[in-house]
């Protein structure tokens, strides 16, 4: 099935929809600059903030100024009607249209705002539901009220990538008959300080590439897109805009914010995605890069970048330089950029790039009247995970049709669950004590029943990963917010920030069990196992893989139970923790040898 790209919608730094983000890349004009509308302290530390107000984004949107929401949400609406608009879907034909986005700090806007207020008074207690990334997700989808199903993706800077590969495997399973794809991400206190305690941000603009690079710029911003198949636009008479051809998902395994030196991950998930579109690096016209102006990532994705290509690399450029690092939005911003030079031929530039390193790749400044048939678009995140995908405008290929090829019966080998923190002391049998004393009481109980399940299995490691969570690590999330609230935007810990994010959890996992398979983690509240149990359905029936390790993890503090008490909502465990093995009886198609 060839999966066809029939419209978008994008609004970041550099522009609030396609016109003026691409009037921006064709004169080379950058989005970063002094902060304005973020209330931080931090004003040494250029961003890439959308140029609108919350409350312009409101009018814009016909909501009431008044109603409290979150700038990631407001952003996503914005993209989610152009992209439909785009692509001219109305969602009144009883088809099945399903919204998937891609967010981490989803709501964090809003709790930082109330945070103080709602432990003292019940007037800002229900700002507690906007938090959550799934939320953020619920609330695009019902302003809309035109989508069958929603889920969230949260693999931090690769999640809005990962969004577009669950879109159009559901295609091809079935599952869907147009998907409205991407990721959104709003600058707040908490993210910015977080990356901040990593040291990795810059007080200059970034250099993506450069010698003299020091570390990236955060930005703002969503983009989505609108995923069919080609027959049923075809149906329907809808323009085809491209073709997503190809995509991998890898892991590196290595470290939860380091790249490897080699550059593992990022090498699989571009083979992969090359793999399954049936062509070769010679037969790509431009790469755009992660590239986040990071001392290490720059060199690990340069070594991953001459791995694929070697003398025949294409134009490389990362256009971080133009938006700020979107995090978890950067994978469908950059899609759209991708697809916007595409369709306008030329060659977005790395901006701010004046000195090669001595081991890294040389990337364009910009060219136009250039041909740009297939494209390769590449988001690395946080604990390793990889993704790329392969954008195409040639309309003759057809994609290789592997999907469910009379699949084996999918068998339950193992299955663990923890529900007490007096459990936990287990985890010494598995791991060193100085690298226990690191982990909070969730990554101890998620790594915890994830080994013990495969054990029982007679598994060393899977082939693959996949997690569902609702929260993440609340604990870390709730000590750093704790922090920035009584001692200000200084000497935050890093190790807080790092494991706050939701797919900190499976990549531990991951590194622990040395597996660079497909891994993502799913947070829909209480359906974010059901979505990771799909998942791992769909990808063992597709012959992909053998065994898929499912999780879902989650935890509470003292203070997060007695907010929701509150509200009425009681009985919560300190902590839950399960994590279930599968296996396809037989492999039909190896994606990769490990």
């Amino acid at each position: 099935m060839n999966i066809a790209i029939t419209g978008e919608g994008i609004i970041c730094a550099i522009g609030t929809d396609k016109a003026s983000v691409l009037s921006a890349l064709r004169s080379k004009e950058t989005g970063i600059a002094t902060m304005r509308y973020l209330p931080s302290a931090h004003h040494e530390l250029p961003v890439g903030e959308v140029k609108m107000s919350d409350d312009e984004m409101k009018s814009q949107l016909g909501i009431d100024l008044s109603q409290e929401i979150s700038r990631t949400a407001l952003m996503g609406m914005i993209a989610v009607r152009q992209a439909l608009s785009d692509a001219q879907v109305s969602g009144s034909k009883g088809e099945r249209i399903v919204f998937i986005s891609g967010t981490t700090v989803a709501g964090m806007d809003v709790t930082e705002r109330h945070f103080t207020e709602m432990r003292t008074s019940d007037d800002h207690l229900s700002c507690l539901h906007y938090h959550s990334c799934g939320d953020n997700t619920r609330q695009i989808a019902e302003h809309f009220g035109c989508f069958s199903e929603y889920t969230t993706v949260s693999t931090a800077c690769s999640s809005a990538a990962n969004a577009l590969i669950l879109g159009a495997e559901m295609l091809k399973a079935g599952e869907a008959d147009i998907v409205v794809a991407g990721g959104t991400e709003a600058l707040s206190v908490f993210h910015l300080n977080g990356f901040n305690s990593l040291m990795i941000l810059d007080k200059d603009h970034c250099r993506p590439f450069d010698e003299t690079r020091e570390g990236l710029n955060l930005g703002e911003g969503a983009a989505y897109v609108v995923l069919e198949s080609a027959e049923h636009a075809r149906s329907r008479q809808a323009s085809v805009h491209a073709f997503l051809r190809g995509y991998g998902n890898a892991c590196d395994a290595f470290h939860q914010t380091a790249s490897s030196e080699n550059g593992e991950g990022a090498y699989l998930a571009m083979q992969e995605a090359l793999n399954m579109a049936g062509l070769k690096p010679k037969d790509i016209d431009y790469v755009n890069a992660h590239g986040t102006g990071t001392p290490n990532n720059d060199l690990s994705e340069s070594v991953a970048l001459q791995r694929v290509f070697g003398s025949e690399l294409p134009p490389v450029s990362s256009t971080k330089g133009f938006t700020g690092h979107t995090t978890s939005a950067s994978g469908s911003i950059e899609v759209v950029i991708c697809l916007l030079a595409m369709h306008h031929g030329f060659l977005p530039a790395n901006l701010g790039w004046r000195q090669p390193m001595s081991d890294g790749i040389i990337p364009t400044l910009g060219e136009d009247k250039v041909s740009l048939r297939h494209v390769l678009c590449n988001s690395f995140g946080f604990g390793g995970n990889d993704s790329s995908l392969l954008l195409s405008t040639d309309s003759t290929l057809q994609s290789p049709d592997s999907y469910l090829q009379s699949p084996d019966p999918i068998r339950e080998l193992a299955r663990v669950e923890i529900n007490s923190e007096d459990e936990l002391s287990e985890i010494r049998e598995y791991v060193k004590p100085l690298e226990v004393r690191r982990m909070g009481k969730l990554m101890k109980a998620s790594l915890l029943s994830s080994l013990k399940s495969l054990r029982q299995a007679g598994i060393d490691y899977p082939d693959a990963i996949i997690t569902g969570t609702s929260l993440g690590c609340w604990e870390n999330t709730e000590t750093l917010l704790t922090q920035i609230e009584l001692e200000g935007e200084v000497m935050l810990s890093p190790t807080n920030f790092m494991q706050s994010t939701h797919n900190t959890i499976g990549s531990n996992i991951a590194i622990r069990t040395h597996c660079h398979g497909y891994n993502v983690t799913y947070t829909q509240g209480a359906d974010s196992l059901e979505w990771a149990l799909r998942d791992a359905h769909r990808l063992l029936a597709s012959g992909r893989c053998k065994t898929v390790l499912v999780g879902c993890h989650d935890e509470t503090t003292p203070l997060y139970r007695s907010l929701m008490d509150r509200l009425g909502v009681t009985d919560l465990p300190s902590i839950h923790s399960l994590a279930i093995v599968l296996r396809s009886e037989e492999c039909k198609i190896c994606c990769r040898k490990q």
